[in-house]
């Protein structure tokens, strides 16, 4: 690797070196073109090689399976979290600091929570808040009236 890397970083000085002084006869307009040629390559390697990661990454063809599920999860402290990790019908409680994870207990799934990760919260949506918070915001009050 560190060989590779090397190699890429002394390849622009070998080709400067093989390439003869330009003339000074060159047309601006054929330097203006060979830039943009150069940032179309690298903003295309740079589009690919996202693209690659993403196909061969965690969130790509192997995101689509997913062994352990974050059922819940609390606050205890300003760096402390109490998770429940559901992993192959077991779940897990898990104390999650900033510095380690410790497991504390393990449990079989109850059977009333098959699907308790995606059961959508009691809270109603922001938009539903923000016009009723509006709403009330809104109302002329009697000592508004002129």
């Amino acid at each position: 690797m560190n060989r590779l890397l090397i190699v890429l970083l002394l390849l622009p000085l070998s080709v400067s070196a093989a390439v003869p002084a330009a003339d000074a006869g060159t047309s601006p307009l054929w330097g203006l073109v060979q830039v943009m040629l150069a940032l179309g390559l690298v903003l295309a390697v740079i589009v690919g090689a996202a693209w690659l990661f993403r196909r061969v990454s965690m969130g790509g063809m192997l995101g689509r399976w997913q062994p352990a599920k974050v059922v819940s999860g609390v606050m205890v402290g300003p760096h402390e979290r109490v998770v429940i990790v559901e992993l192959d019908g077991q779940w897990l409680v898990l104390g999650v600091t900033a510095k380690q994870v410790n497991l504390l207990t393990s449990m079989a799934r109850p059977e009333g929570a098959a699907n308790a990760a995606t059961v959508p919260a009691a809270t109603p949506p922001f938009a539903e808040w923000l016009a009723a918070a509006l709403a009330k915001h809104r109302r002329p009050s009697s000592n508004d009236t002129p």
